[in-house]
């Protein structure tokens, strides 16, 4: 499905815009985006094989993290916990060099790609050498990152992380973090480098990301933060909060306060913050991050995986909360199963079926993804998450044959994609324009599954 000229024509028979499903619409794209939507049809047209819809935003990811998927799933302790899996996680980041980095990073985004992602926003935490010194260029992980995305064909939103403390206290540093500490003066020369990196690549943007409140203290918080906004004000702020109770019990005994209402209460939290996971909240603070137009960055396979706890998704969508979905470590790497088990906690909270429809998008799938594909975008400040004029032709293709053997026509297709079929549908997928997934194939699949393999034998023979 390659085009070379600037402006290409994509005819589909089905297709989700923003106000719903349409028949026989073209979309005229010039220079990746999106510039006409048509009831034409030009003979150079590529014809969609499928069902066309918005490509998902992955609101947070640790790249690094798919190297172990597996490796974490036997009880080390009596009680296993993400306290217990974080030891782990440790041990595993301790030898990765920046080309291991990147080959682990280009592993993980085809399978993005594959799954409908068409955008990632990197939460990046492994700044420095394994001995925890500083590189000689402090963004030369981040870089390694950027370039693995590149590669991919995924767009990037690149979050260095902030960290400088091991918890509240504020407390030192363990030697398990020595890779990821930072002053304020680096962090924000680091930031300064992936900002001026970012804009030597095609479909990239930076933010950042003060890993979570018993990792950064409110004067860093607020210096980071002011850097940032000094190079773009509407650059994304992405944070871990609230994630586990103990999170939650230590931030009480510090602060006095629960940790997203401290939040609230200290920062000008607003449309371009991203709490993730925030998963133990009141409705105070539900209410709180809803009216500052924050994202709530929700990780359902992940959140599981680690035992954390079931987000209050009904609630916050009640009160006019805006989600986005990730992957996070990486225990799954697949957009419809984050909106499955989404929707499947909250029956199972409730006993009840169809949570999450409303009474304008009865159909649970059609209202996850579209909703979660606009969130993701306000999370990445990207022209994505939408199939319109002047957004960024981020889309997928859904695999006709393998659909009609579930529920069909536009009532229930959604539903179908997340929730019955049986294996992935996303058969094409094109990102700003150009075609990176095409019958389900990357150009680079088999050789970065090969590398892949071989630097996950490399670092299990170090651990």
């Amino acid at each position: 499905m390659n085009q070379s000229t600037s402006r290409q024509y994509l005819f589909a028979a089905d297709i989700l815009l923003d106000s719903g499903w349409h028949k026989n619409k073209t979309l005229v794209i010039e220079n990746g985006v999106i510039t006409d939507i048509t009831d034409d049809r030009p003979a150079d047209a590529v014809i969609a094989n499928g069902p066309v819809i918005p490509g998902m935003v992955n609101c947070h990811s640790h790249a690094f993290q798919r190297g172990f998927a597996g490796f974490s799933e036997q009880g080390s302790e009596s009680k296993d916990s993400f306290w217990t899996w974080r030891k782990i996680m440790y041990k595993f980041v301790d030898h990765i060099s920046p080309e291991q980095a990147k080959i682990i990073a280009r592993q993980l985004y085809i399978e993005m790609l594959k799954a409908g992602y068409t955008r990632v926003a990197e939460f990046h935490y492994l700044h420095h050498d394994p001995q925890g010194n500083p590189y000689p260029q402090l963004s030369t992980m981040a870089r390694s990152v950027f370039d693995a995305a590149s590669d991919a064909g995924i767009g990037m939103t690149m979050l260095p992380v902030l960290y400088r403390f091991s918890g509240f206290g504020p407390a030192e540093p363990t030697h398990g973090q020595r890779r990821f500490i930072n002053s304020i003066a680096q962090f924000n020369q680091l930031v300064s480098e992936c900002f001026d990196y970012a804009k030597s690549l095609t479909n990239a943007n930076v933010g950042i990301a003060p890993h979570s409140l018993r990792a950064v203290d409110l004067p860093s918080l607020q210096a980071a933060v002011q850097h940032l906004k000094d190079l773009d004000a509407n650059a994304p702020v992405h944070i871990h909060i609230a994630e586990q109770m103990q999170e939650v019990n230590d931030c009480l005994q510090h602060y006095q306060k629960r940790p997203v209402q401290w939040l609230l209460d200290n920062m000008d939290v607003d449309q371009h913050w991203c709490l993730i996971h925030a998963t133990h909240i009141n409705h105070r603070e539900l209410q709180g991050i809803a009216d500052a137009g924050a994202i709530a960055g929700i990780c359902p396979t992940t959140e599981a995986n680690l035992g954390d706890g079931i987000f209050p998704t009904e609630e916050f969508l009640d009160v006019g909360g805006q989600l986005a979905i990730g992957s996070d470590s990486h225990i799954s790497v697949s957009a419809t199963e984050e909106l499955r088990l989404l929707e499947y906690a909250q029956r199972l909270q409730k006993q009840q079926r169809a949570v999450l429809a409303n009474s304008t998008t009865p159909s649970v799938g059609r209202n996850l993804w579209q909703h979660s594909a606009k969130g993701g975008a306000l999370s990445t400040s990207s022209n994505t998450g939408v199939i319109a004029i002047g957004r960024q032709a981020d889309l997928l293709v859904l695999d006709a044959e393998k659909l009609r053997l579930y529920a069909g026509g536009s009532d229930y297709r959604m539903d179908s994609f997340i929730f019955a079929c049986a294996s992935n549908a996303v058969r094409d997928v094109m990102v700003a324009g150009q075609w990176v997934i095409d019958d389900y194939q990357h150009a680079q699949q088999q050789q970065s599954a090969d590398d892949f393999a071989t630097v996950i034998e490399q670092l299990s023979a170090g651990s």
